[in-house]
């Protein structure tokens, strides 16, 4: 279904149980109560709706797995770059500090 992707993801994100199909509407604690009564909700009765929902979890898990890996690769590089920037910055300010240093020097003679 359109959007079904991005509304797994917001359950994730929120750390909250996916709901299964007929379960949706109702809080996790609700769906457990019921089932600790003895009722059996319609997601949680077929193997294969199962497998479905298995999947579909994979698929959102790897995909939180995979948006986190690549901010922490980017904060990484960031901090990379700026270090090198850094570098660069002292090795000019050590340079320009060289060539100052021989005209001071011979304004002195």
């Amino acid at each position: 279904l359109p959007g079904e992707g991005q509304a797994l993801a917001q359950y994730v994100q929120q750390n909250l149980r996916i709901p299964r199909r007929g379960e949706i509407g109702y809080t996790g604690d609700e769906i457990e109560n019921y089932e600790n009564s003895g009722y059996v909700m319609s997601g949680s009765r077929h193997a294969r709706m199962n497998a479905v929902r298995i999947r579909k979890e994979n698929q959102v898990y790897s995909a939180e797995e995979q948006r986190a890996l690549a901010l922490i690769t980017m904060e990484e590089n960031q901090q990379k770059e700026a270090q090198l920037l850094q570098d660069f910055r002292t090795m000019l300010k050590d340079k320009q500090k060289l060539r100052e240093r021989p005209a001071e020097d011979g304004e002195e003679d």
